[in-house]
C-alpha cells in the first residue's frame, strides 16, 4: 500500500523515537520498513540527547534532531513535517505532534492518545509474548504499511566508534576481550550478583581472556566492586564513554556477560554473541535479537513479574549460579 497524505506521498516524516537504547535498537527494523515504504521521504529523527547518537549508525535516517524540552520542540517542528511517526506509546508525544500542526499522526492508540492520531492502530494480542521487534512493526501495519518478512536490527559500527574501541581496549595483553555488563536502568530487580559477574571474569581470565566492564556513570560503584573481588585484571570502561564510543568498545568484544539492559541490545545489534540473564523481565519480548545469544533464567513461579525491585528474596537472579552463565559464555565462545 502506498501511503499518501492529500493525494501524495509524505515528503517530510519525523519519527519519534523511543527514550531508551533497547527500544531504539528493537524499533530499527520498524524505522527500515517506513523507508521502504517511502522511498524518496526526508525521514528525520527527534530523539533524546541520551540515544539520539545511536541513529549515526542507521543510514536509512536522513537526519536526527537532540530532543529539548516540550514547548521547544512543538515550535522547532511546526511546518516542518508532512507526517509523524510515533514509536513511543505516550499520551505526550501524540499531543506534541498535534500541537506542531504536523498533518498526518501516526501510532498505536494507547494512553488515551487516540483523537490526537489520523491514524490509529489497535495493539494486537498476537505481538505479546513476542519480540518488541514485532510490536513497532505492527504499528506500522496497522496505519496501513507494509513490513519486511525479514526484519532487520542491525547495526554497522561508524569508523570512529572502532577507533575509539580500539583507543579504550589498547594493551594488556593479547587475548580476546570479553566484556561484563552489571547494571540495568530499570532497577536492582534486573542486577545478577556482582560477586558471579566477578568470578566469570576470573574463569575467562584463566582461560587467557581481557575483561572489560562497561556501563554508565552511574554503573561506576557496581564496576569497581568486581574489579575488587576478581582476582585477574579488570578494565573499568563505566562512565568513561560516549554512546558511540561504548558502540566501538562492544564491536571489539568476543563476547558480552550482562544483564538484560541497553548496552544488551547494543551488543547484539552490531553482532556480538551475548550470555544474557533474565530474571523479573520477559525474555520473550526484551531478548536479544539473533541466533548467536544465549539466554539464562531460572523458572520460578513469580518470573517475570515485571517489578523494579524484588519483594522478597530475588530467587530469579540468585539461583542463576556462576557455572550456568560460565557453560553458556562457553558456547558462544567456541561459536565464534
Amino acid at each position: 500500500m502506498r501511503v499518501r497524505v492529500d493525494g501524495a506521498p509524505p515528503a517530510r516524516v519525523l519519527v519519534r523515537a523511543p527514550n531508551w537504547i533497547g527500544d531504539v535498537v528493537l524499533s530499527l527494523a520498524a524505522v527500515r520498513d517506513l523507508r521502504a515504504n517511502l522511498p524518496l521521504a526526508r525521514i528525520e529523527v527527534l530523539a533524546r540527547p541520551w540515544v539520539a547518537e545511536l541513529y549515526r549508525a542507521v543510514r536509512e535516517v536522513d537526519a536526527v534532531r537532540v530532543a529539548g524540552s516540550f514547548r521547544a520542540d512543538v515550535d522547532a517542528l511546526g511546518g516542518a513535517f508532512d507526517a509523524a511517526v510515533l514509536l513511543p506509546n505516550s499520551f505526550a508525544s501524540a499531543l506534541q505532534a498535534w500541537l506542531a500542526r504536523i498533518p498526518e499522526r501516526w501510532g498505536y492508540a494507547t494512553d488515551g492518545r487516540g483523537p490526537l492520531l489520523t491514524r490509529a492502530a489497535r495493539v494486537r494480542p498476537q505481538v505479546r509474548r513476542r519480540s518488541q521487534v514485532y510490536y513497532y512493526r505492527a504499528m506500522l501495519g496497522g496505519v496501513g504499511l507494509r513490513v519486511s518478512a525479514s526484519p532487520d536490527v542491525s547495526l554497522s559500527c561508524p569508523p570512529d566508534w572502532t577507533l575509539a574501541g580500539d583507543r579504550l581496549l589498547s594493551g594488556g595483553g593479547d587475548g580476546p576481550w570479553v566484556g561484563i555488563n552489571a547494571g540495568a536502568s530499570y532497577g536492582t530487580a534486573k542486577r545478577w550478583l556482582p560477586e558471579r559477574f566477578a568470578a566469570v571474569a576470573d574463569t575467562l581470565a584463566r582461560e587467557g581472556a581481557r575483561i572489560a566492564v562497561i556501563g554508565g556513570a552511574a554503573e561506576r560503584q557496581v564496576g569497581e566492586a568486581i574489579a575488587a573481588q576478581a582476582m585477574a585484571p579488570v578494565r573499568v570502561l563505566c562512565g568513561e564513554t560516549t554512546l558511540g564510543e561504548l558502540g566501538g568498545v562492544l564491536s571489539r568484544l568476543r563476547a558480552l556477560v550482562t544483564n538484560d539492559s541497553g548496552p544488551m541490545h547494543l551488543a547484539a545489534a552490531l553482532g556480538v554473541p551475548v550470555v544474557a540473564v533474565f530474571g523479573p523481565t520477559d525474555w520473550r519480548e526484551t531478548g536479544p535479537v539473533g541466533d548467536l545469544h544465549r539466554l539464562v533464567f531460572e523458572k520460578v513461579h513469580c518470573s517475570p513479574c515485571g517489578l523494579r525491585e524484588c519483594p522478597i528474596d530475588h530467587r530469579c537472579m540468585r539461583r542463576v549460579s556462576a557455572d550456568r552463565v560460565l557453560g553458556e559464555v562457553g558456547a558462544v565462545l567456541g561459536g565464534a
